[in-house]
């Protein structure tokens, strides 16, 4: 929608200069350089803002302009990469608490595409340390509570999971992992990291178990065709019972869930 919204005051521009007498073809140059510069400043505008965030330090409170930030930025990227998404199962999320999200994982688009439909939930990503050292977008992240965590190394990944925790207990945010750890390179679903799971019991919040497919086609499809994208929220498993059953028992429910959710639906495409 953001390109939709650029592209209209774009197409404003290059009417207005066709007005003031330039030609058809200096009219559609000015359509398209003011497009470009305003892709240029919306850039430069979130990249600026990321300068307020300390990424050294863990964060007292989440203001709400980086949320945002990292959703419109999502979907500003969702728009250029041509992604159509299809949620289902929206109705299941909780409304009332904050929650850990656990979903497969296929792409670097999966977090994008996550990010921008759960945007009204202030949903943050426990992700991998590279990807939180990107620059600009990275520390926008970082101001809306995610983490990095190192699976390399046994003792930084508990801190990280002691912080994701805490956030989530002081309503900061609601928290995604992909407990698989990285992406399928070929599409089957990975085992699971049951320490993931650690995060929820320990903040007392429900899991949200979610399959997400279609991501692994956009680097393909760009940037000539759209690729469909479909997010399904699976199920919802409650506080209490997350905390009754172990990391391992939870694990294998989820995975169980999803797989089943992969394999149901990309058996029937």
């Amino acid at each position: 929608m953001i390109l939709v919204y650029f592209a209209l005051f774009s197409a404003g521009a290059g009417i207005g200069a066709s007005a003031a007498g330039l030609n058809i073809w200096q009219a559609l140059l000015v359509c398209f350089g003011a497009f470009l510069g305003i892709n240029l400043l919306y850039v430069l505008f979130w990249y600026a803002v990321s300068f307020t965030v300390d990424r050294d330090k863990p964060i007292e409170k989440v203001r709400p302009i980086y949320p945002r930030g990292c959703a419109s930025v999502a979907g500003w990227l969702c728009a250029w990469g041509g992604v159509r998404t299809a949620v289902n199962g929206m109705e299941k999320l909780p409304a009332d608490s904050r929650f850990l999200l656990v979903c497969n994982h296929r792409s670097m688009f999966d977090p994008i595409v996550t990010e921008y439909q759960l945007r009204r939930y202030t949903l943050a990503f426990v992700s991998k340390p590279s990807n939180l050292m990107i620059p600009g977008i990275s520390k926008l992240a970082v101001g809306a509570g995610f983490v990095a965590i190192n699976r390399e190394n046994d003792r930084e990944a508990l801190k990280s999971i002691l912080l994701a925790a805490d956030y989530l207990r002081r309503d900061f945010c609601s928290m995604a992992i992909y407990p698989e750890g990285t992406r399928s390179k070929t599409g089957e679903l990975g085992p699971f990291h049951a320490g993931s799971f650690k995060i929820a019991q320990r903040a007392n919040v429900p899991v949200v178990v979610a399959s997400i497919r279609g991501t692994e086609l956009v680097s393909r499809h760009f940037p000539f065709c759209p690729t469909h994208v479909t997010l399904d929220i699976l199920d919802v498993i409650p506080a209490e019972k997350v905390k009754a059953m172990s990391t391992q028992e939870l694990s294998q429910y989820c995975r169980d869930e999803i797989a089943r959710s992969l394999g149901t639906a990309e058996a029937a495409a």
